[in-house]
């Protein structure tokens, strides 16, 4: 068994989609002042690796807290965009640009969850469909073609929320 972390770390000033507010990682305490360390977070929902709720493009669709947790865990592949299979009852992740083009595939599939590098455009059109989608993460390259894994990607327990940063990992047998 092989375990792959697939998030990205969360540091004080890291990259943000334009417009979202700015990651601040602060130490608050020190061993010194408290005798214990206790860090400090200011970020937005949708910072580095996450998950996207379909609350976030979609008034009063469903929120982190109104999904089970089910939809956050489960069997994956990693697929081509131009591939002409993929598997069904599966997480489904594409490791280059995927664009509204592969929504009728995935509309049809209904897959519980979706990730990679997903245009907006896909994105919004698959929140609408209850599906959560997954953006930021890293290294899907280190996954096997053509092989189901586990995926792992929690979010925060947020109430009302719309996204939430996850540590994503994949578990791979063999």
């Amino acid at each position: 068994m092989k375990v792959i972390d697939l998030s990205l770390p969360i540091v004080d000033g890291m990259p943000v989609y334009p417009g979202d507010p700015q990651v601040r990682v602060q130490i608050a305490h020190t061993y010194a002042s408290h005798q214990w360390e206790l860090r400090q977070l200011s970020m937005g929902t949708h910072t580095g690796t996450h998950v996207d709720a379909p609350s976030h493009m979609h008034p009063g669709a469903a929120t982190l807290d109104n999904l089970p947790l089910e939809r956050f865990f489960g069997l994956a592949r990693i697929v081509g965009s131009a591939a002409p299979n993929w598997p069904p009852d599966r997480g489904l992740f594409f490791t280059e640009p995927a664009g509204i083009d592969s929504y009728p595939r995935l509309a049809e599939l209904c897959p519980p969850f979706v990730g990679g590098e997903l245009s907006e455009e896909l994105e919004r059109a698959l929140l609408a469909l209850g599906i959560v989608t997954y953006t930021g993460l890293h290294g899907l390259e280190r996954l096997p073609a053509g092989c189901d894994f586990m995926f792992y990607g929690f979010p925060l327990r947020i109430a009302g929320g719309d996204g939430s940063p996850v540590r994503a990992v994949a578990v791979v047998e063999g």
